[in-house]
């Protein structure tokens, strides 16, 4: 009989590339994954790993093992969950990845909805990018994700993830709300001159607001990159730059910026989970309080 526990680290060898890889995405020691797929090479009785240089490669063997892993894992995924959904009660750990711009809009009601209504589930909330939360998702690190997409940018879409959507926003420019020369931007082109703050490159944020830039015949001026928009807010607020900031950072409270309309496209948030775990009570029951703090479509002035 194959161990399930050592198949699963054969199978995030297989898509993380390294011994290293693993063992830090699921809390372990590197000798440890390596003496653990030691052990499943011994049970199959067929090498499993050739080393290429310092790294290691699946052998041919191995990949047909993963091939049917993933089919073990989902599938022992769903009998739980089968068995979770006899029950009414949502109960448990829910796992819950979202980005911040979502979690401070929605995660405080959310939480205090769901410890009045469901006392006996315990949720856990991590801050993470929509790419990686996505992604973390369907490796099983997370039982639901709040991502998004801009306008134009479709999110990665994963085998066996079930989406829902739960709201939209605008993005728009925000500038300090009074001086020169920040009174005189009524578009993104009068920003052209102006510095920029900006989340970190590569992330779907930045690209995006460099492509508003772009078009608008100019190249931003990004003096200030952090991943923190209350840190860009506070550099707004002060007068020592502009941002594209989304609505949603203006829901709990409105900071003292003057926003400007740049595109009449929405950027939707919607919620992710693998598609075994969809019926569940606990999924069930985050999707429902989320649902009843976030609006089908985010207005503000």
């Amino acid at each position: 009989m194959l161990d399930t526990r050592r198949l699963r680290l054969l199978r995030e060898l297989s898509v993380r590339g390294t011994i290293a890889g693993v063992a830090e995405a699921l809390h372990q020691s590197p000798s440890s994954v390596s003496q653990a797929l030691a052990r499943l090479e011994h049970d199959v009785g067929v090498p499993l790993l050739e080393k290429v240089g310092r790294r290691v490669r699946l052998t041919p063997a191995a990949e047909v093992l993963v091939e049917h892993t993933a089919a073990i894992l989902d599938r022992l995924e769903l009998a739980a969950s089968e068995v979770a959904a006899r029950s009414a009660e949502a109960s448990g750990t829910m796992r819950l990845a979202v980005f911040q711009s979502a979690a401070s809009a929605f995660m405080p009601q959310m939480l205090t909805e769901l410890a009045a209504r469901h006392p006996r589930l315990r949720v856990t909330m991590s801050q993470r990018e929509p790419e990686q939360a996505l992604y973390e998702t369907w490796m099983r690190e997370f039982d639901l994700v709040i991502a998004e997409e801009y306008p134009g940018h479709a999110a990665r879409v994963y085998p066996d993830l079930d989406r829902e959507p739960l709201t939209s926003d605008l993005l728009r420019l925000a500038v300090p709300p009074r001086g020169a020369p920040w009174e005189q931007v009524r578009t993104v082109t009068d920003a052209a001159a102006l510095p920029w703050t900006m989340e970190p490159a590569g992330t779907a944020s930045r690209h995006w607001a460099e492509q508003l830039c772009r078009r608008a015949g100019f190249e931003p001026d990004v003096r200030f990159e952090t991943d923190d928009l209350e840190a860009q807010i506070a550099l707004i607020e002060s007068g020592n730059a502009v941002a594209i900031l989304p609505d949603l950072m203006r829901v709990r409270r409105r900071p003292d910026v003057r926003v400007v309309d740049v595109d009449t496209r929405r950027r939707t948030v919607f919620t992710a989970t693998r598609t075994a775990l969809r019926h569940t009570p606990a999924i069930r029951a985050c999707r429902a309080a989320l649902a009843s703090v976030a609006p089908a479509e985010l207005t503000l002035p």
